[in-house]
């Protein structure tokens, strides 16, 4: 009995507190642990960052929870789309966490600081890059970019795009390739990611590393560093053009593309309505401003007029008439195309077939809008 007490005396019960607190400690790190096997990596067979052994750490400070993510020597060319899931994971099951995502270059971490490092190699096949842009969403902006691309393929020019639209990709679904991922390997002591080639046109977006349903929850120099992956370490080739699907407005990824992306210049995208117009006001200033100073190609007119399909020869004009055309005279920008509304145009699209790919008047408006862009560059 004796010998049992003194056993019991030992073992010291309960255990002191700082012995509590790191097992309680341990049990939190272990359920983060737990959510992010919700961030899968889609270049590596959709396996997750704690499989990988890419999540170096995870510290936990009342309601902030930091995770650092381990990088090998060279970063991964998808480095920043894994720190916004990461960070949406813990924002997803932690209600009201404040999430930060630090990033470490394992084999060089006492050498070289984590971070881009990216050059315009990648880049010195293109001939010219163009930025589409609009003042606001709704004006069918990706619809036109699309489809330009598909109609200066068809021209016989070598054509790229990039969907610059972090939050909103929508080039997946509108050429039919929302369920195939890039390549992407290293080549030397770089990374670089593969477009995926359909149409005639080599293809990037983010949506091609996020799931459909997925919100990227991303501040701007986070999206700003995911744009400039995208385009600047994918393998382009030679290229005649390649077209750059703006996100809608004039916020900080415009402001870092047009200063990190050496644009030969830009097309506006607008409708005729008096409000889409005033939104292209501050598209045009933006690009003409002294420290941008980016050439303006032209002004597209989208949905210039509505024609149904049992009346080709009518044109109703319901967001008004020649208002792009008035916008474009008023500031000295060639008015390069007036595409009209018509149902083929958005079904084309939400079947993943560009309506450029036809010989229909509708497909034929974006052959000449294409032509008309190649001649001014």
């Amino acid at each position: 009995m004796t010998r049992w007490i003194s056993f019991i005396r030992r073992r010291t019960w309960p255990p002191p507190v700082n012995e509590l607190y790191r097992e309680q400690e341990k049990m939190k790190q272990n359920e983060v642990m737990k959510m992010l096997y919700d961030v899968q990596h889609p270049a590596k067979g959709d396996r997750n960052i704690v499989e990988l052994g890419m999540v170096d750490k995870v510290e936990i400070d009342g309601n902030k929870v930091t995770v650092t993510l381990a990088f090998p020597k060279h970063r991964d060319p998808l480095a920043e789309y894994l720190i916004g899931s990461t960070k949406a994971a813990l924002i997803r099951h932690i209600p009201g966490v404040e999430a930060e995502v630090r990033t470490i270059v394992r084999e060089e971490s006492a050498r070289k600081p984590a971070g881009l490092d990216l050059g315009l190699e990648e880049l010195a096949g293109v001939k010219h890059i163009i930025a589409v842009a609009s003042g606001k969403g709704g004006v069918g902006k990706s619809t036109v970019a699309v489809n330009l691309a598909v109609a200066l393929a068809r021209l016989g020019y070598r054509t790229g795009l990039a969907d610059a639209d972090v939050y909103g990709p929508s080039v997946p679904k509108m050429t039919g390739t929302e369920n195939e991922v890039p390549e992407a390997f290293r080549d030397g002591d770089k990374e670089v990611i593969m477009p995926l080639e359909k149409y005639g046109v080599k293809w990037m977006s983010i949506g091609y590393f996020a799931k459909p349903e997925q919100a990227l929850i991303w501040r701007g120099p986070m999206a700003c560093n995911a744009l400039k992956q995208m385009i600047l370490q994918v393998r382009w080739g030679e290229l005649d053009f390649l077209l750059i699907d703006m996100p809608p407005g004039t916020g900080d990824i415009h402001i870092s593309l047009v200063h990190d992306i050496p644009l030969t210049g830009a097309v506006i995208v607008s409708t005729p309505q008096a409000v889409a117009l005033a939104d292209v006001e501050k598209g045009v200033n933006m690009f003409r401003n002294e420290h941008i100073n980016k050439p303006i190609l032209g002004l597209v007119e989208n949905m210039a007029w509505f024609t149904p399909a049992e009346l080709p020869e009518n044109r109703y004009y319901i967001f008004g008439k020649d208002g792009g055309a008035k916008m474009a005279e008023k500031y000295g920008i060639p008015l390069l195309g007036q595409i009209p509304l018509v149902q083929d145009i958005r079904e084309s699209g939400d079947n993943g077939e560009p309506v450029a790919l036809s010989s229909r008047p509708d497909g034929e408006a974006f052959v000449l809008l294409a032509d008309s862009l190649a001649s001014k560059v």
